[in-house]
This record gives C-alpha cells, sequence and structure tokens, in this order.
C-alpha cells in the first residue's frame, strides 16, 4: 500500500513531510535526473532512490513520469518568464534594459540547476503537452519585450511584437551557443556584454515616442 511514510537513509526513523515539501524534494531530485539523462533515458525508479523515497510515494505525487517532466517544464519556463520581466522593470534607460534582459537570459542558461534544458535543451519537443509549455512561454517573454518596444516607440502591436521575437530568438540561439561551449574562450560577462550591444545598436534605431523623448531626453 502507498504511504507518505519511509524511511530516511540516514537515521532510520520514519519520517512524513508535509506535502509541499515532499513535492519540492521530489522535483529537485527528478531535475537532476532528468537534467543529467534525459527524458527518455530517466527512470521513476531513479528519481525515487535520487530523493531517498519509495516509488509508491513519488506516484503519490506525480501519475507519470510525464506528469514530473511537465511540472518540472512549468517551474522553469515560470522561472524564465519571471526573471526577464524583473529585467525589463529593473530599470527605465533603454541600454541599460537591453543588457539586464539579455543578461537574464545568459543567466538563467549559466545556472548550476541546469534547469534551462527543459525549457531550450528538451529531448521530448513532440510531446504536444511540451510543445504548448513552450509556446507559452516564448509568447509571454515577447509580449512583456513587445510592450515596453510599443510604449517607448510608439510603433503598432504587431511591428514592436515582430522585433521582440526577433530580440528573444537572439538572446535563445546565441546563448544557447555559447552554453554548448562553441565560444568557450569568451566569459559570461563578455558574452552577455557582447550579444546586448548587438541588440540594442538594432533597436536603438527605433525613435523614441514624443512621450519617451519627454521623459528620458535624446540620449536614452
Amino acid at each position: 500500500m502507498a504511504t507518505n511514510v519511509e524511511k530516511e537513509a540516514t537515521g532510520g526513523r520514519p519520517t512524513r513531510l508535509p506535502r509541499d515539501q515532499r513535492r519540492i524534494q521530489l522535483l529537485d531530485a527528478a531535475s537532476e535526473v532528468f537534467a543529467s539523462r534525459g527524458y527518455h533515458a530517466a527512470a521513476m525508479d531513479d528519481i525515487a532512490d535520487a530523493a531517498g523515497v519509495s516509488k509508491p510515494v513519488l506516484y503519490q505525487h506525480f501519475p507519470s513520469k510525464l506528469d514530473l517532466y511537465l511540472a518540472l517544464l512549468d517551474q522553469s519556463c515560470d522561472r524564465l518568464v519571471e526573471v526577464v520581466e524583473e529585467a525589463l522593470a529593473s530599470t527605465d534607460n533603454n541600454a541599460d534594459r537591453v543588457i539586464a534582459t539579455f543578461a537574464a537570459f545568459y543567466e538563467f542558461i549559466s545556472s548550476a540547476s541546469g534547469e534551462f534544458r527543459f525549457v531550450f535543451e528538451s529531448d521530448l519537443t513532440g510531446d504536444g503537452a511540451v510543445q504548448q509549455r513552450l509556446s507559452r512561454v516564448n509568447d509571454e517573454i515577447s509580449d512583456a519585450i513587445a510592450g515596453v518596444i510599443a510604449e517607448d516607440t510608439s510603433l503598432p502591436a504587431p511591428q514592436a511584437k515582430l522585433l521582440a521575437v526577433s530580440l528573444v530568438g537572439i538572446a535563445q540561439v546565441s546563448a544557447r551557443y555559447w552554453i554548448s561551449g562553441g565560444t568557450s574562450t569568451i566569459t559570461l560577462e563578455e558574452a552577455k556584454q557582447l550579444v546586448s550591444s548587438l541588440a540594442w545598436r538594432g533597436i536603438s534605431g527605433f525613435p523614441l515616442s514624443e512621450h519617451e523623448r519627454r521623459i528620458t531626453g535624446p540620449a536614452s
């Protein structure tokens, strides 16, 4: 019979964690297993062992490996949206905003947690539920950036969205190339500066709206 009680490997005494804490523990263990082995090679037995729980306990929280993977993907997608939105809101200076936003992508992808792999390097992209989530995160990030572009330049929404999608593409592709070792001699700080400079040179070519010129002046 499935139970929430299992023995800790260290003390041998049964322990019971609150459901939310147990869920976090299981997600952390699964993240390590999926990141190191990929979805198809990972097994629920491996994840249960990594978490130090029995497999029935794991199945109480996640009915299948796919459910567990999607929970991790949701978590990673939400985190990426969060760091990008924080970067956009961190300053009113447009050049600094571009630097901060590109830095958010690079820092997310270079994080030791490896959670970027669920968003950018999933080996389950053929699954409809995964595709839906990846599409959602790209849309949310692009919409957030497009909103800033439209406000600053007075470009119509479709044009602002196209520019935003293009900037997201630059950030994602370049960051993935950098983390893969294609530019092993370039440090994180240098990579962020190089790519954000490229993006700023492009987006700064669009004139500020009259409202933004009054607020920031022509040097922003």
